[in-house]
């Protein structure tokens, strides 16, 4: 008879405890999907405070007042929403090197004045020339066709076509990671034009128009100085600084949180008339997190 008891009042012990594990999963497991909860949430609400910063940057370009304008050139803005801290940088893409239109002296250009090697730089301004030229013949040295992405075994060969969005430029035969990104805020597919405006271009785009770093650093510095109701800086070769853009920019907004945490939105905009349906703007690109 004691046996049986000791034997029942084991088993009870080995339910209890085998509930208590139950129970410590089951909370575990709660805990676990509430912190999951929390961080989507707090992830989210980063989401729609760094897109109000793209909301206000196309509503302050639109303005009409010189006064009130915000200037397309790079230089950082800001503002708190909700408690975060929202950062921005505005670039019109006509202060771009335009991959579809630029030679293949400026795109080797840029990529000098980037600090990439002179035959890297070289080869790589052939290799887009090749993606997006309608042939399959080397525009020259250090180029790549379709024997070329072959010989490396690449699924894909050379376009033969233009560049219809910036992350092609992924899947050109020599370029890396660092390159990439090294290019990205430099180059545009929207400008359409041969060569960048210097009125708004970056100290990169700069050089690569030939400036030398001192009239660089001088444009730079006079540029971040002017405000509206100021005597227009004078470009090197004797015009007048622009300070209406094209319509057409890139925009970066982050949003911070006091504990550190960002969220990071880049979109490109066209605004005015070319937006259509009477439209503040129309996204041409969108992308949550570090651009493309």
């Amino acid at each position: 008879m004691r046996a049986n008891r000791g034997a029942a009042l084991l088993l009870v012990l080995w339910l209890l405890l085998l509930m208590a594990g139950l129970v410590a999963v089951f909370a575990f497991s709660a805990r676990i999907e509430a912190m999951q909860g929390g961080a989507l949430r707090t992830q989210a609400l980063g989401r729609l405070a760094a897109e109000s910063g793209i909301e206000v940057a196309a509503m302050r370009l639109n303005q009409p007042d010189p006064a009130n304008r915000w200037l397309p050139d790079g230089r950082p803005y800001g503002f708190e929403f909700e408690g975060q801290r929202i950062e921005l940088r505005i670039v019109d893409e006509s202060a771009k090197v335009d991959l579809n239109a630029a030679d293949v002296a400026l795109l080797a250009n840029l990529m000098r004045a980037l600090g990439i090697e002179d035959t890297r730089a070289r080869q790589l301004a052939a290799v887009i020339q090749d993606w997006r030229d309608p042939d399959d013949l080397l525009s020259m040295e250090g180029g790549a066709e379709d024997r070329d992405y072959a010989a490396a075994r690449r699924e894909h060969g050379a376009k033969d076509a233009p560049f219809t969005t910036i992350s092609e430029l992924q899947q050109l035969l020599g370029m890396d990671e660092a390159t990439y990104r090294l290019l990205v805020p430099h180059v545009t597919i929207h400008a359409g034009q041969p060569r960048p405006r210097p009125d708004f271009a970056q100290a990169p785009v700069l050089l690569a128009l030939g400036l030398a770093p001192d009239q660089v650093a001088q444009l730079l510095a006079a540029r971040e100085a002017w405000q509206p109701g100021l005597p227009l800086p004078v470009l090197p070769g004797g015009d007048t600084l622009a300070v209406v853009g094209s319509g057409t920019y890139s925009v970066a907004s982050r949003a911070v949180r006091p504990d550190g945490q960002q969220v990071e939105v880049t979109a490109t905009l066209r605004m005015g008339a070319a937006a259509g349906f009477g439209q503040l703007y129309a996204p041409l690109a969108w992308r949550v997190g570090e651009p493309d």
